[in-house]
């Protein structure tokens, strides 16, 4: 009889061995899959090709997690408001966008600076409690996105399908559910990366939990900050996760049709201050569509990058290094509203690592 995996294998057995499947009727099936998808993103997950042939609509059960986050808002009717609840909520939005704008997007996307394998995890963990999937498949999504930026495959494009389908309505898609670990081959050799993709809804609890009782606590211990462990998990998680979402998804839909353009790319990217300012330096997308592989997306010293400044602060620190720096055609006018610009792949890294076998979905057989 074999033995069971011991400790030391405990993570590859659970990353590498699918969960039993489910015999249901089909509908009911598939309606119980998408409800185990929430806590196993792999679980039975179609094949790329698979998922590519499903029509582009709104799935009902899939809305389900959106509809809990927007509906836990309306808590604050029953906890009220303390100024230690809406500065800890403000306060988790801006650490939440660095986390979303600085590591999911300009590092597991876009790899615009190197950081050691110790550090490549804790940004995986910060960025997944933005409730926002893991890294490997907001990585893969984006790569897409400037594969395909606002052609007829652009998952969430405005041109093509609308602004509301570009800001909210294609995450809730089985079509776009899948992660493609073809595409992030650089960052699916790491098993703890995976792990946190694959069963991305347990940091997201595990942080709202913390809230609460962070709340409890400072009601017991300090008393005059007027605040609760319910009314904490309403402004620090869903209030504030929330507004976080919106912001960050206004770049997919509002910053393709708000703004000025620098550059004449193939795509509708638009430069916008104020989307810079909600989202920490993400409103240049003009900038950043004409060159990805910069750290930083505010070229001119009056566009105000703060998730740069953030980056360049750790880089002091000696946590991150070689952060690839804006090209020198940039800055040439005759690059401005008339370049021919030259498609460009998200810039990876292929340092050699000592990685575990190839990670792949179980595919769904039915």
């Amino acid at each position: 009889m074999p033995a069971a995996p011991d400790s030391c294998h405990l993570l590859r057995f659970c990353l590498f061995n699918p969960m039993p499947a489910i015999t249901l009727p089909r509908l009911l099936r598939s309606a119980v899959v998408s409800v185990v998808q929430w806590f196993d993103s792999d679980y039975e997950v179609e094949s790329i090709a698979q998922a590519e042939l499903r029509e582009d609509k709104v799935e009902w059960v899939r809305t389900i997690p959106f509809c809990v986050l927007h509906l836990g808002c309306l808590g604050v009717i029953w906890t009220g408001a303390s100024w230690t609840a809406v500065g800890l909520a403000f306060f988790l939005y801006v650490i939440r966008m660095f986390a979303v704008t600085g590591f999911y997007h300009r590092y597991f996307s876009h790899r615009t600076f190197t950081t050691s394998r110790f550090m490549q995890f804790v940004f995986g963990l910060w960025g997944a409690t933005c409730v926002q999937r893991g890294a490997l498949w907001w990585a893969y999504t984006h790569r897409h996105h400037h594969q395909h930026s606002d052609d007829e495959k652009d998952k969430h494009s405005p041109r093509q399908h609308g602004f509301l389908w570009a800001h909210i309505g294609w995450i809730t898609s089985s079509k776009n559910f899948p992660t493609d670990y073809r595409r992030v081959k650089d960052l699916a050799k790491y098993p703890e990366l995976v792990f946190l993709n694959r069963f991305d809804v347990l940091v997201p609890i595990l942080f709202a939990v913390a809230l609460y009782v962070l709340g409890n606590w400072l009601n017991a211990a300090f008393p005059a900050l007027h605040t609760s462990g319910w009314q904490l998990l309403v402004w620090g998680f869903f209030i504030s996760t929330t507004v976080l979402f919106h912001c960050t998804a206004f770049i997919n839909s509002l910053a393709h049709v708000f703004g000025k353009r620098r550059y004449e790319t193939d795509d509708d990217s638009r430069n916008s201050l104020l989307l810079a300012l909600l989202t920490l330096g993400e409103g240049w997308h003009n900038n950043h569509h004409q060159h990805m592989g910069s750290v930083r997306q505010g070229f001119y010293w009056w566009e105000i990058d703060i998730t740069y400044y953030g980056l360049k602060l750790l880089s002091w620190c000696g946590l991150i290094w070689d952060l690839r720096p804006v090209p020198v055609i940039a800055y040439d006018p005759s690059t401005h509203r008339n370049a021919n610009r030259a498609p460009q792949q998200a810039p990876v890294d292929h340092r050699e690592v000592k990685p575990s076998r190839p990670y792949s979905p179980p595919v769904s057989r039915a």
